[in-house]
């Protein structure tokens, strides 16, 4: 079963609602709904949810009748909040919100039963588990696990940075990246109970100064990759056992690139072919590889343009046809076009405004 950390959908269907998860300091007012069409690459509003500060990321709900979005802010205005989503008319409706355990949470998740979100704290470092109630709605969270350390890089690894709250395809671990102390952390938990073991299960050091930042699985279960902010990189796991075991790290930079480095986002495509790994900064681009099927390994075989500023988060649709990116700083995501057979990226013209988007996530229409 995939991880409901990914993107849901059904490749089946061609019509997909698209949800934007914002930061509001600008004129945006919260998260925008469209309708996105997987023949064309078309986009069309549809709805969207105010009044609610920096929903900067959002996850669905494995019945895809809610949506979870983190409040990003300092510990007094941190939360995670809850809606319920009516595919009929696309509308967002606020059902309640909870704190998320720490400030600045900037990742949510929702395990495979939907009866468990995750949320991670970025400058609390920390992480929270809040259980789903029937209707949707959050309980206060029963879990709160404080993160602590440093490492190598002064100015960034200070403290504890947690940035990535992650299911495993199993549902059986939370993987948690935490960019300040160079770690990934495995973390048990039981679904039917919806306990968080807070005795850590697993942990993968990276390189000192690597600063972990997003983790994804493949499709198959079997391997996971984990994009690193700060030396602009890419670890690649065999899934073994709970445990994330190193079997590559290869470069997301050109060669002899002496520029700023920021990694961001990270995804798999739905065939498991090629994965996608986006640099910000100087680059403000998506770098393309290979994935061997055999063993996991992965060649790089490209790279595009952003069509914007600071790509923050992208997406490929659920049908595998388009790559959608989130320039924050350009205040625009842009459609490319996927050539399937080679992982290639072409630009279809197609693109939405939308003030500081940071987060983007689909469901089928129907």
């Amino acid at each position: 079963m995939p991880s409901c950390a990914d993107e849901p959908g059904d490749s089946d269907n061609s019509e997909f609602y698209l949800f934007v998860g914002t930061y509001t300091a600008e004129s945006s007012e919260g998260i925008y709904v469209y309708k996105f069409d997987a023949e064309t690459g078309e986009t069309e509003y549809v709805s969207e949810a105010t009044g609610h500060s920096n929903p900067s990321y959002l996850a669905i709900s494995p019945n895809q009748e809610y949506v979870y979005a983190v409040s990003e802010g300092g510990a007094e205005k941190a939360g995670v909040s809850a809606f319920s989503f009516d595919k009929d008319n696309g509308s967002l409706t606020f059902l309640n919100r909870q704190s998320s355990g720490g400030a600045g949470p900037c990742y949510v998740s929702v395990d495979a039963t939907g009866k468990a979100v995750f949320a991670g704290n970025y400058s609390g470092g920390s992480l929270a588990m809040l259980p789903v109630q029937n209707d949707g709605s959050l309980a206060e969270a029963k879990n709160i696990i404080q993160h602590s350390g440093s490492s190598v890089n002064e100015s960034r690894q200070n403290s504890s940075h947690v940035h990535c709250t992650y299911v495993s395809p199993d549902n059986k671990r939370l993987f948690v990246a935490d960019l300040g102390t160079d770690t990934v952390t495995g973390y048990a938990f039981e679904e039917g109970e919806v306990v968080l073991d807070s005795t850590a299960s697993s942990t993968f050091e990276t390189t000192p100064g690597a600063g972990p930042r997003h983790l994804t699985f493949h499709p198959n279960g079997e391997y996971a990759y984990l994009v690193n902010e700060l030396n602009g990189t890419v670890d690649a796991f065999k899934y073994e056992d709970g445990a994330l075991n190193q079997i590559q790290n290869i470069s997301t930079l050109p060669e002899g690139y002496d520029g700023a480095i920021s990694g961001a986002d990270i995804h798999v495509s739905p065939d498991g072919e090629f994965l996608y790994a986006s640099n910000r900064e100087d680059l403000n681009n998506i770098v393309i590889y290979a994935i061997d099927q055999d063993n996991g390994e992965l060649s790089r075989v490209g790279q595009h343009a952003s069509g914007g500023v600071h790509p923050r988060n992208f997406m490929i649709d659920p049908t595998g046809r388009y790559l959608l990116v989130a320039n924050r700083n350009t205040d625009n995501i842009v459609v490319f076009k996927r050539n399937q057979e080679t992982g290639m990226l072409t630009d279809t013209g197609r693109e939405l405004e939308v003030s500081m988007p940071v987060c983007l996530k689909m469901m089928p229409v129907k």
